[in-house]
């Protein structure tokens, strides 16, 4: 029998994390190993071999390969940007100087805020002639002369990375295209990104910056995916037919995937690409459980993501960055919070206990690892309070725990506290870091937390689910089945996705549909040439238009779903009646009685869909409803106290079993305490649903 195995590798800090289909049989096995830093290319083939080991399968078997990749957002949070060169209009040679006038967090309790240095210095600016007005009508002409002495500039400096942003270039391309064309014939070796290929949206600072940050994982980005490429097509090339290569996928931020060959001219758009595929795969476990309204909690080795899923989709934003660096394109709404497996915990200046935002990550690891870390991690608390078993992935990672026991002890002997409560302040202080991210991800975004459930998965997700649920008054927590895997599970689910933005700003009185209509064609005609070189016939395709609005005077927008079908009067009036809605929503009021208050369109989007065949969630047979078949054991686990607690073989569980805390439930990638009070039962879908004291909480 022919078997067409598809792959979702997720690339963590810690392990890799790898899931296989066989969309034959629909079988779905799933499986871990060690990143490898020095070398995530070796990490992510083995991953491959050891699934399709475990498989019983070979090279030939792969149909289809995607990725969750953190080469551009782990460049970005190290800030580690190369010397970059930037192309602007005459006269616009500080606009990322002045930037905006916010001021991160408030400002404290200093008097100044000191900006931070640009992502191009000022002595890294090129100015070029030419000016184009709002419209995209040339003002005047471009300096063809002005551009090769920039490009010369750049090429004796040795600046080999330029982006390229003139104003009102979102209306009008021409200059920077005529740019870059200058760019490859006088300076052959560079890099070039142009924001009318990254973002055709106005705002000239966020679309400088956004531009330049693509420019300057562009290199990094492709080097590696071509490296992987490469690798895999060696690997799976059925013998004697040396030309066969496997479709490759990348995970993109906005909830989609697009193959390598196209990524790798927008690399800005993988900046998310691991924790976008966490939030779907939750979604879609989340919503075959029956929550349409889901918190998604993605703990990893470094770091723990959280967002929100309503209707079971995860909420975009445009208004997102990573690190220090602004970026404009569509993104699953994601808050990252340092508090994974390795953050580390430390003492102030001011003699207070911290957890993260550093992490002792893969290499050394935690001091249990026994690698040569020399810190206290929340790891290394969870391994002391006999929360986690004394090993990972079933015995494959050994943990020491004397080890984490004397990191712990110097510790709280520095903090003049005892060793429990030092541990255990650790996780709490965790547990509130996690908390503060959900909230701002929900209260922030005018959303009661306590109306949704939560999905808890990654390798420590699961770990502080009670105390969260606590802290946060949440109706339930549902921990899927390989919780480590649920990030590589969702690149099985993801759709090939690609947006196209338009800035069209104009009052709703002065709207003129066809030229609305001729835009929302020209975005849709854009994304179905990328469907069509994806594979994906004309009937395939879907368009989903979105449009961001305000009210007038308003300085920044609201985006909301636009209808298919016709631009007409109707089409008109529901993307207005959304958008009353969603402002009312977010902010507590709008004016939708109150026509003094106009409407104005801003920026026109569409996405062009070539939709996948996702795995099928199949019920679970239910079991005799006694989880005594699971118990594995017990150990002594501190929680309120030292008590011997009783330690429950997930596999083994069966839906319709129930767990009353305290206890224990493990499997290979992850670990569930169950604090007292607390009680976990396991649903048609063998997923573990975690609820507080109440017990009527999963209302």
């Amino acid at each position: 029998m022919d078997r067409r195995i598809r792959i979702g590798i997720d690339t963590g800090g810690t392990f890799t994390d790898v899931v296989a289909i066989d969309e034959v049989t629909g079988e779905i096995v799933s499986t871990k190993t060690p990143s490898t830093p020095a070398d995530p290319a070796e990490g992510f083939l083995n991953g491959v071999h050891k699934v399709l080991a475990r498989m019983g399968l070979g090279g030939a078997d792969v149909s289809a390969v995607s990725h969750g990749t953190t080469v551009a957002t782990n460049a970005l949070l190290e800030d580690a940007v190369a010397d970059l060169g930037f192309v602007t209009t005459e006269g616009y040679r500080y606009v990322l100087e002045i930037a905006r006038q916010s001021v991160p967090d408030g400002y404290g309790n200093s008097y100044f805020w000191v900006k931070p240095d640009r992502i191009v210095p000022v002595d890294l600016v090129e100015e070029v002639g030419g000016r184009l007005d709002v419209t995209g009508a040339e003002l005047r002409p471009f300096d063809e002369t002005g551009a090769r002495v920039a490009a010369r500039r750049f090429r004796e400096r040795g600046i080999d990375t330029i982006g390229v942003c003139f104003i009102h270039a979102y209306a009008n391309p021409d200059h920077e295209r005529r740019m870059r064309a200058i760019l490859t014939e006088e300076h052959p070796d560079a890099v070039v990104s142009i924001s009318s290929d990254v973002l055709r949206e106005y705002r000239e600072y966020e679309r400088s910056v956004t531009t330049l940050v693509d420019a300057s994982v562009k290199p990094k980005v492709t080097r590696y995916i071509r490296a992987i490429e490469e690798r895999l097509d060696a690997f799976v090339a059925r013998e004697g037919d040396a030309a066969t290569s496997v479709p490759f996928y990348i995970m993109k931020s906005n909830g989609g995937v697009l193959s390598a060959d196209e990524v790798v001219h927008q690399p800005i758009t993988t900046v998310l690409s691991g924790p976008a595929a966490g939030a779907l795969g939750a979604a879609l476990i989340a919503e075959a459980a029956g929550y349409d309204r889901i918190l998604t909690l993605d703990g990893g080795g470094t770091s723990t993501d959280v967002s929100v899923v309503l209707g079971g989709e995860p909420t975009l934003t445009t208004e997102g960055s990573v690190g220090r660096f602004p970026s404009k394109i569509p993104m699953i709404d994601i808050v990252t919070v340092g508090a994974g497996g390795g953050s580390i915990a430390w003492i102030s200046p001011e003699g207070t206990l911290k957890v993260g935002p550093r992490s002792a990550g893969a290499d050394p690891g935690p001091l249990c690892y026994d690698r040569g870390g020399t810190q206290p991690t929340i790891t290394d608390a969870h391994v002391l309070l006999g929360r986690i078993p004394p090993h990972l992935l079933g015995g494959e990672i050994p943990l020491h725990v004397d080890a984490a026991r004397k990191g712990i002890e110097a510790l709280a002997g520095e903090l003049g506290m005892e060793l429990e409560a030092c541990a255990t302040g650790i996780l709490e202080i965790s547990a509130w870091n996690q908390a503060n991210a959900i909230r701002q991800t929900t209260v922030k975004r005018g959303l009661d937390v306590r109306d949704f459930a939560m999905a808890a998965f990654g390798g420590s997700g699961p770990l502080l689910v009670c105390r969260l649920i606590d802290v946060l008054g949440l109706r339930a927590v549902v921990v899927p089945p390989d919780p480590g895997n649920v990030s590589a599970f969702g690149l099985l689910t993801v759709d090939v996705k690609n947006d196209y933005v338009q800035t069209a700003v104009v009052k709703h009185g002065d709207l003129d549909l066809d030229e609305l209509g001729a835009v929302y064609a020209t975005l849709e005609e854009q994304a179905a040439g990328t469907l069509v070189r994806e594979g994906f016939p004309p009937e395939a395709h879907r368009f989903d238009r979105t449009a961001d609005l305000r009210y007038d005077g308003q300085a920044y927008e609201v985006r909301v779903a636009a209808p298919r079908g016709p631009v007409d009067e109707a089409f008109a009036s529901t993307v207005v009646a959304r958008f009353h809605d969603a402002h009312e929503q977010l902010y507590g009021y709008c004016y939708r009685d109150r026509p003094q208050h106009g409407v104005e369109w801003v920026n026109l989007r569409v996405s062009g869909v070539g939709p996948i065949r996702r795995p099928a969630l199949e019920p679970r047979p239910a079991g005799d409803g006694d989880p005594a078949r699971a118990r594995s054991g017990s150990r002594p686990v501190f929680f309120d106290g030292w008590c011997d607690t009783p330690v429950f073989a997930r596999a083994h569980l069966a839906p319709g079993d129930r767990i009353d805390g305290p206890a224990i439930v493990e499997e290979f990638g992850s670990t569930v305490p169950v604090h007292p009070g607390f009680a976990v039962r396991v649903d048609d879908h063998a997923n573990l649903v975690v609820t507080g004291p109440a017990g009527g909480a999963d209302r």
